[in-house]
Parts: C-alpha cells; sequence; structure tokens
C-alpha cells in the first residue's frame, strides 16, 4: 500500500517521494524527465519551499527570530556561492541592520519635512484578490494610491466613462503633471465610452490609442499596470472598467499582481499592451484631428450595426496574412518570373485589398501603369473602384464600365464582364495589368474570350472557390497549372475577419475501408452513394447529432454536402420525413429552383440545403451557420472552400457550428491535409496537437472529436507520416522512370517523407525500384549521404541552391583554393551541412565523396531543382556583409551560418551569441518558443518581435551594462560594428534560423541579464512575425 493518494502532481521527486513510489504500481505512475527550460523555475520553487521551511524552524527555536533569520539566510547564500563561483557576490549578504528599505525620498519639503508617499494597502510585493468585499481594499482607492509612486502607467480598458473618470482624475493629474507617462487602449466597442472622459485624458496629458473597428475589435479586457523604476511594478487584472460602478461598489472582480511573486504575468501583460499599442489597427488619437470621427463611431456602435460602411477591412496597412500573400505573389515574380497568378482567399478577407496593395506595389516600382479590373456585379465593381482609391489615396483614380458607364481615358478601367463581352477593338496589350476577380468564372465562354484577347504584362486571379462543380479547370490560365497562393485560414481568423468556428467529428459507424479508391480522385462516388443512401441509421445519427450540438433548430441555416446529386436529395428526404425543412440544391435544378431554395434558407423557411458541391462556386449565403460534412472530402482545398461557406460574420452568428461525420477510412484518405489546412498545426506536430485537444486554436475556435474518430485521425496522421519503403517503390515502378520533381507532383509526397533516419532518398527508392542498376562503391558511406541531404532541405536561398546545381553538374569535384572569396564561403557551408565537425582542411575528403557516389550526386541534383521551386519569399543583400553568402529571410543552420562568417569548426559553438572579430560582427540565435512543447510562462517572452522591426532581446544572465559585451551592444554603431539576428520559432527537430538582418541598439533595462530593444532595419515577414510576436491576431 501507498499513501500517495491518486490524482494529479508536478513536484520533483526527492529521495523520500522516489522511496515512496517504489510502493506503486509503475503502471501507474506517470512522470517525464525535467526539460533544460523549466528546471531553473522548478528547482527555484523546491528551494524556496526549504529556505522557507528552515527560515520558520529557526524563528521558532531563537529569542530573537529576525536576527537568526538574517544569519541562516545570509549562510545558505554563502553556500551556494561555495557551490556555484561568483553566483553570489557580497554585497547580495544581507546587512546586520534587519531594515526594509520602503522609499527614498524625492527631496526635502519648503518647510525642512520629509512627505513619504502613501502606500496601497496591499504591500507592492504581494498578490491578492479584490471582490469589493466588507474589507477589502477597493480598486479605485488602490489606483489612486497606485499612481503616486508610479513612473509609467498603463491601461487597457473597453470603454472609458466621465463617472470613473473623475473618481481618480485629481490622482491622474498629479501623476502627470509630474512627468508620468499615461498609456491608455480602448475601443468604440457598443458605444459605451464616455467622449468627454476621452477629450478629459488627452488633455491631462494621456497618449491614447482607439480601435474604431466595431466589426473585429472585441477587447474585453481591463487591466491597468503600474511601472516603477525600483522594479516594484504592479497590476490590476479583471473586470473592471473606467466606471464609478466598476472603481467603487460593482460586483467586480480584479486580482492585483505584483512582480516579486507573479513576474511573468507582468511580463506578459507588458508585452501584449506593447503589442497593441503598435498595431495599426488602435490608432492615436487627437481631439482636433479625431473628433469627429470618434463621435460618429461610438453613434455607430450605438446602432448595433445598422449603419456600417459598405466595405469593410480597407486599410492601407495590411494584416499579417495579407502581407504574407502579397510577398509570395512578389516572389512568383521575381523568383520564378511567373506573371500569371492565382490567389484563393476565403470570401471575406479582403481578396480586393490585396489585389490593390499588390498593383500599387507594381505600380511604384514602375512595372504596370494601366488596369483593367473584371467583376460581374456592379456592386462588386463600386466597392473594389474605393478600395482601389482608399490605397492609392487618389478619389480620381479609374473609370467604371458598367450599366451604360463607358470610360473615356480607357486607362484605369473597372468592367462588368457583360459590358466588356463583345468588346473586339481592344489591343492585346491594352492593359499592363488584368485583375479577375471570382474567377473562377473564368470557365464561362465570356471570361474565356476576353482572356484570350488580352495579353497583359500581369494577371492576378482572385477566388474563394478555384474547384468548379462542373470540372471545368480555370488553372492552365496561371504559370505552373496552380493557386499561386492560398489564405491562411487561421490567420484571418485570429484576426476576427471571419466567424469562429466549433468543429465537431462524430464517428458514423460506417466503414469505407473496401469502398474501391482511384490515385487522384479518392474514393469511388458510385460505391459512396450507394451505400450512403441504404443506411437510415446513419441519418438518425445525423439528425441526432444535429439536435445535441445545436439544441434550438428553429434558428439553424444548415448546408450539407453530399457525395452525389441522389445522396443529396435522399438526405433532404429524410430531414423533411423527420419534421427538418430542407431541400436538395443540385444541377439538376433549373437556376429559379435553387435561388428559391436559398431564399427560404435566408428567411428560415428551409432549415438545411443539401447539394454536391454548388455551394463551392461562391453562392453566397452569409447566414448559413450550420456546415454538415457528409461525405469524405480528401482534398484539402475543397474542404476549405466548403468550410468557407459558413465563416462570413453576420450579426446574429457567434459561431459556426461544423459536423463532420467520420466513418472508418482507407489508409489512403489524408486526414492530415484538412486539419493542417483548417488549424496551422504543421503535418509533424499534428499527433500531439489531437492528443491534447488542439490547445492553440485562433480565440473562440474549438475542435472536438469524438474518441472513436480521435482514433481514426491518429491512425491516419501516423500512417501518413511514416515512410513505408514496400508503397514507395511501387509507386514509383508504376511512374515510368520519373524525375524527382515529378514524382512528388504525381504522388502526393514531399521531399520530407523521402529523408531523414533510415528511409534512404531518391536514389536508393530507385535502386530498389530497379531504375539503377549501377554499385554502389561504400554501401555505409552511401547511407550517410542519403542522411546528409535531409540537412539541406531548409535552402531557399536562389544564389546558394544554384552555386549547388552548377558545382554538381561539374564532373571533378570543387577546389577550395581555385574558388572565389565568396565561392570559398559558400563551399565552406556545403562542407559544414555534410559534417561540421571535420575540420576545413578536411574539405576534398568531405564533399569529394559526392563524386565517388554519381547516383548520391545525381540524387543531390534533382534535389536542388525541387528546392528552388519551393522559394516563396524574395531575398536580398545586406550591404555590410555583400561579400558573405548571406541573404535577408533566407534559412541557415547555425553551422552555415558560422561557417559563412569564417568560422572553422562551427559545431563546437554551442552557445546563442557569438561575436565575429574580423567581421566586426555580433550574431545573435533566438529560439523563441524556448520551451519545446508545452506553455512556460517564466521563459515565454524574454526574446520577442514587438512590430515587425522592434525585437525585445535578452542578455546572458550575468551580462551588465559595464560589462564588455553590454558595452558593445550598446556602443556598436559608433565602434562600427554591426549586429546581426537569426531567429527560429521552436528548437524541436532543430530546424535552421531565419536571417532577420542586421539591428541597431534603441535602449535597455537592467543587468544580468541586460533587456534590449533593438530595431531591426528590414521588417519581419509577416509569417515570422506570427511567431515571434506575444498575441496571436
Amino acid at each position: 500500500m501507498t499513501d500517495l493518494a491518486p490524482g494529479v502532481y508536478e513536484q520533483p521527486i526527492t529521495e523520500h517521494l522516489q522511496e515512496r513510489l517504489g510502493r506503486v504500481d509503475t503502471n501507474l505512475v506517470h512522470r517525464r524527465d525535467l526539460e533544460e527550460s523549466e528546471a531553473v523555475d522548478v528547482l527555484v520553487k523546491h528551494v524556496a519551499l526549504l529556505v522557507r521551511q528552515a527560515l520558520k524552524v529557526t524563528g521558532e527555536a531563537s529569542e530573537d527570530p529576525v536576527s537568526q533569520q538574517v544569519e541562516v539566510a545570509n549562510r545558505i547564500g554563502a553556500a551556494i556561492a561555495d557551490v556555484v563561483a561568483g553566483s553570489v557576490r557580497e554585497e547580495d549578504h544581507l546587512a546586520a541592520s534587519r531594515d526594509v528599505l520602503l522609499e527614498i525620498a524625492a527631496g526635502v519639503q519648503p518647510d525642512g519635512t520629509v512627505s513619504y508617499l502613501k502606500r496601497p494597502d496591499i504591500p507592492f510585493s504581494s498578490s491578492a484578490l479584490l471582490v469589493n468585499g466588507r474589507d477589502q481594499p477597493k480598486i479605485g482607492p488602490e489606483v489612486i494610491k497606485e499612481l503616486a509612486s508610479a513612473d509609467q502607467v498603463d491601461l487597457l480598458c473597453a470603454f472609458l466613462k466621465w463617472q470613473g473618470l473623475r473618481l481618480i482624475e485629481s490622482a491622474l493629474k498629479s501623476f502627470l503633471d509630474r512627468g508620468g507617462k499615461l498609456r491608455i487602449i480602448t475601443t468604440t466597442y457598443m458605444g459605451a465610452t464616455d467622449k468627454s472622459a476621452v477629450d478629459r485624458l488627452v488633455e491631462l496629458g494621456a497618449e491614447l490609442r482607439i480601435s474604431y473597428d466595431v466589426q473585429r475589435t472585441r477587447l474585453h479586457a481591463k487591466a491597468w499596470l503600474f511601472r516603477r523604476s525600483s522594479t516594484l511594478d504592479t497590476a490590476y487584472i479583471g473586470s473592471s472598467n473606467l466606471s464609478r460602478s466598476a472603481m467603487l461598489d460593482g460586483l467586480e472582480w480584479n486580482v492585483r499582481l505584483a512582480r516579486a511573486e507573479h513576474g511573468p504575468i507582468l511580463e506578459t501583460f507588458a508585452a501584449t499592451f506593447d503589442e497593441y499599442w503598435n498595431d495599426p489597427s488602435f490608432e492615436p488619437y487627437d481631439h482636433e484631428r479625431d473628433g469627429d470621427r470618434l463621435t460618429k463611431a461610438l453613434s455607430q456602435s450605438n446602432l448595433n450595426g445598422a449603419n456600417k460602411l459598405q466595405i469593410a477591412n480597407i486599410d492601407v496597412t495590411p494584416y499579417g496574412y495579407q502581407q504574407e500573400i502579397l510577398d509570395e505573389l512578389e516572389a512568383a515574380r521575381v523568383e520564378h518570373g511567373h506573371w500569371r497568378n492565382l490567389v484563393v482567399m476565403a470570401t471575406g478577407t479582403g481578396k480586393t485589398i490585396v489585389a490593390a496593395l499588390d498593383y500599387k506595389r507594381l505600380l511604384d516600382q514602375g512595372k504596370v501603369d494601366s488596369l483593367l479590373f473584371v467583376a460581374h456585379t456592379k456592386e462588386i465593381l463600386l466597392q473594389s473602384l474605393h478600395t482601389f482609391r482608399t490605397v492609392l489615396k487618389d478619389g480620381s483614380f479609374g473609370e467604371l464600365f458598367v450599366d451604360g458607364q463607358r470610360p473615356h481615358q480607357w486607362k484605369h478601367v473597372f468592367a462588368s464582364i457583360q459590358s466588356l463581352n463583345g468588346l473586339t477593338q481592344l489591343a492585346a496589350d491594352q492593359f499592363d495589368m488584368v485583375i479577375v476577380d471570382e474567377f473562377h468564372h473564368a470557365a464561362a465562354k465570356t471570361y474565356a474570350n476576353l482572356l484570350d484577347q488580352l495579353s497583359p504584362k500581369s494577371l492576378l486571379g482572385l477566388t474563394a472557390t478555384p474547384e468548379r462543380t462542373d470540372g471545368a479547370s480555370i488553372l492552365h490560365w496561371f504559370d505552373g497549372g496552380a493557386p499561386t497562393v492560398e489564405l491562411r485560414l487561421w490567420e484571418a481568423l485570429e484576426q476576427g475577419l471571419l466567424a469562429p468556428f466549433h468543429y465537431f467529428g462524430i464517428h458514423d459507424d460506417v466503414d469505407l475501408s473496401s469502398v474501391a479508391w482511384r490515385r487522384g480522385a479518392g474514393y469511388d462516388v458510385k460505391q459512396l452513394e450507394d451505400l450512403y443512401t441504404s443506411l437510415d441509421t446513419r441519418v438518425s445519427l445525423i439528425v441526432q447529432a444535429v439536435q445535441d450540438k445545436l439544441g434550438e433548430l428553429d434558428t439553424m441555416k444548415a448546408v450539407g454536402f453530399c457525395v452525389s446529386i441522389k445522396h443529396a436529395e435522399y438526405m433532404a428526404d429524410r430531414f423533411n420525413q423527420r419534421g427538418i425543412p430542407a431541400q436538395a440544391v443540385t444541377s439538376a435544378m433549373t437556376r429559379e429552383q435553387r435561388e428559391n431554395a436559398l431564399v427560404q434558407l435566408r428567411d428560415g423557411s428551409l432549415k438545411a440545403v443539401f447539394t454536391v458541391d454548388l455551394f463551392n462556386e461562391g453562392v453566397d449565403v452569409p447566414s448559413i451557420n450550420t456546415v454538415l460534412f457528409l461525405r469524405p472530402t480528401n482534398s484539402a482545398t475543397v474542404f476549405l472552400q466548403q468550410l468557407g461557406r459558413g465563416l462570413r460574420i453576420t450579426r446574429d452568428k457567434p459561431v459556426l457550428t461544423v459536423l463532420d461525420f467520420v466513418g472508418t477510412q482507407r489508409k489512403e484518405f489524408r486526414f492530415d491535409r484538412n486539419l493542417s489546412a483548417l488549424t496551422g498545426v504543421p503535418r509533424g506536430e499534428l499527433e500531439d496537437a489531437v492528443k491534447d485537444g488542439f490547445p492553440t486554436l485562433p480565440a473562440g475556435c474549438a475542435i472536438d472529436l469524438d474518441r472513436e474518430v480521435s482514433k481514426s485521425v491518429l491512425a491516419s496522421i501516423k500512417h501518413a507520416l511514416s515512410f513505408r519503403r514496400a508503397e514507395a517503390v511501387a509507386e514509383l515502378r508504376a511512374l515510368d522512370d520519373p524525375s524527382l520533381s515529378e514524382y512528388l507532383q504525381r504522388t502526393g509526397r514531399e521531399l520530407e517523407d523521402l529523408y531523414g533516419g533510415t528511409r534512404g532518398g531518391w536514389a536508393r527508392l530507385r535502386r530498389e525500384a530497379g531504375l539503377d542498376h549501377r554499385p554502389v562503391p561504400d554501401g555505409r558511406d552511401d547511407d550517410l549521404l542519403g542522411r546528409t541531404f535531409s540537412r539541406m532541405l531548409h535552402l531557399d536561398d536562389r544564389q546558394r541552391i544554384t552555386f549547388l546545381k552548377e558545382t554538381l553538374e561539374q564532373p571533378t569535384p570543387p577546389s577550395l583554393t581555385t574558388a572565389s572569396p565568396i565561392e570559398q564561403r559558400l563551399l565552406a557551408m556545403l562542407h559544414a551541412l555534410m559534417d561540421s565537425s571535420r575540420p576545413l582542411s578536411e574539405f576534398d575528403d568531405n564533399v569529394g565523396r559526392l563524386w565517388d557516389h554519381p547516383s548520391r550526386r545525381e540524387e543531390l541534383i534533382q534535389v536542388t531543382d525541387v528546392l528552388l521551386s519551393r522559394i516563396h519569399r524574395v531575398m536580398s543583400t545586406i550591404p555590410e556583409i555583400s561579400h558573405l553568402p548571406l541573404r535577408l529571410h533566407a534559412r541557415y543552420s547555425k553551422d552555415e551560418i558560422l561557417s559563412s562568417f569564417g568560422i572553422e569548426k562551427p559545431r563546437s559553438w554551442v552557445q546563442g551569441i557569438r561575436w565575429v572579430d574580423e567581421e566586426k560582427a555580433d550574431l545573435f540565435f533566438v529560439t523563441i518558443n524556448k520551451t519545446g512543447k508545452g506553455f512556460k510562462p517564466s521563459t515565454m517572452y524574454n526574446d520577442r518581435a514587438i512590430t515587425p522591426q522592434l525585437f525585445q532581446w535578452e542578455s546572458q544572465s550575468e551580462t551588465r551594462e559595464s560589462s564588455r559585451d553590454g558595452q558593445r551592444y550598446i556602443h556598436h554603431v559608433s565602434r562600427g560594428s554591426t549586429v546581426h539576428l537569426f531567429l527560429r520559432e521552436t528548437k524541436a527537430g532543430a530546424p535552421p534560423y531565419l536571417y532577420a538582418g542586421p539591428m541597431t541598439y534603441l535602449s535597455h533595462e537592467g543587468e544580468r541579464p541586460m533587456r534590449i530593444l533593438w530595431e531591426l532595419r528590414n521588417a519581419m515577414p509577416a509569417d515570422v512575425f506570427h511567431y515571434a510576436k506575444v498575441t496571436a491576431g
């Protein structure tokens, strides 16, 4: 028996605990290794308990407890110093006075007295929960007392009320008059803010930033942060806005936090506030400039959205996910020569703003001027014209060609396809750029005729639905025969531009493992139809699930995606039989019948419509609040198109409910693609995400997989990520000796699937498929080379990849002695990739192995072709290091980076910083998520991006301002040295670093360690900023 009760624990294992655990069944004990990233915090808590116990015993056994406790504390410090040299200094020892310092007054009063500040009732180093209880301090009076000693105050508040402000106005005025800094972030949410309060705060000297976007910004947080140069920072986080009831007598709950006890929480607060403050959606408020705008925004909020602007999401500054799309479009043109591009974005996420910003960039670069924007309705044309005028800041830009309106200059034309139809006199080069909205219509004859007639420098297609019901492809109009870029759904969800979803995966007890499967097409449609239209038990399960998850069906507006017309009609019939008004909407109906059904869905006469994929084609019913997946969808693009039918934001849709009915699938079915597209979780991390319940979804979203679905999904993910050599060999044999690129494209595999561990790579796969009969000179070295190539798959710098390919195509190995200086560094990087443990003097032997193994050299040449095709951003040279083979925003391993700077044995260097004296350069290697798996608040925000160009970095723990390193960081500009930042999100799997570029020192605070604010010369790419910042949106 054991005295350890069942339950959760989180404590390091002591000798005593180890002995007690020995009496517990080992199958019942869940334990893991203590991680490096958490060890300090865990052990500090353990030692603190021991110290507390020692001091308590000392006090109980002494007539002068405080003196004895001070002596014991100093002896403990001395013991630590003996164990870890330099960790505790003499200056850290407690003085014999036994006093605690409370304040240093600013000076003597004119009358010779000294006045000390009034202190909050809660000590600065203590935390508490305030619930406006009888004997508790109220948050209003406590705020007044906190203001007296604060140097800077940050207030995050959904709304500001005059009655709340007047209670603390005098204290705020005193604070600001003595040089305090007050920053306030608020919103026009619900029109609850009093403009008089806003104007009074600005008049007093506060800085205010306001979000005017009542549709997107839902700032519910209410929090104060009081910063002090003494580091005795405090914060209040809770339910109290700046209103009378909240500050005095309301039923409000607020937590008072002290940095001394909860430093990581205050770091999170400060980091998040700084990000909000620098977010363009929170705009600086100036009474003279913005007063009328604020009045209008508050009145519009009070109208509950009834008087909203017709054009949403218009901002000259793109959201992060929009910038990613713009970056990929630039890379398509610059890196790949692709000037005919298709952008896939969900409705409501700003396709037109992306098009306008893309046009503006090309216009500014002098690459295009004349423009034709094509759409199929006058409303879309008017909105698009407004968007372009806003982005270009030109109210006279563009002419309409619709409903009888005709252009006069024919230079910037916004035209309906109906007006353009039959206009045969347009020259092929009439327009430099042609943008076609809702490009899925381009399969129609009218669009095809226009696109055949015109030959612009740049073609840009926009659509939410590239897959068409009739099978007609639109992809042949575009370079590469595929969309150039597709929206990352989860980023638009984080921005609040789409309705959040609750996704339920429900097992339907249907076994699909025996249904025929066709490569590239998925399940046999006829067999699925026969199966699904013969199972009334499945319908009963579906109806029961709808009732369970929705509760009340009166407001349900559902669309169900079926495998065929017969299946859609079957589902509608069965729903009607069960008293749920429903109708099939299919291509077998007339257009009038389909439109009538959609009208009935909108007005609530119908509760559900069932379709095959008509709704993929831009059929728009924004009020859809329920999506039913009634068939397996093996295409992530189609899956997102169908999901997107319900993601439009409407006032009466707090969330989209998604019910996915999942059977037992064939091994070929890929859950991983749909889940990755839905959540943004990389394939390699999906298994943990499923097990952990998808903990990192955008706010408001949830995924709930029942037990059977979870088992099926996990099995599918494991199958997709595993490499079954026999299957791969059979695939290759069936494809008639393709190139590596062709093999990947035709099988749907990724380059990473062939490498790592014992997978062996492309050359080994070809040998086992009987396509390469040449003898292998050295089997062991051949295997090593296959594993070596797995360390090269991150290469994304065209200069380096091209050099590698050209080098490999030479009949003899390269020589360091005959290479140019920059080629020497490129070859040193190749040497490090192949084996960084070997000195550069062994270059010839190390790299020459590739020429000893012709099949491996040919393989690597083909790998470079794939790597070139995957480049998705434009990389540039940094002038200060133009003699080195590094490119801005390219990715490199640490060994490659150090080799490029001339470090000969890079593997021996394991620290996160390196001073390179020969180049007068500091190199910072930063991993944003230092904890690997899980949330560890104490290490989350030491190094982080505040804006795309501001980066906070924490030095090594012993660095002082006066130290050699500290002084070099502060004065690097005047001393002529440079500082370079290399970033990666996590250390799991040893991923490469992205070169974020050179930085300039701005300021710092503290020491041991120093926390330094740097300014990057070049903004981070949007996807990098997304993981390097604190907040998700």
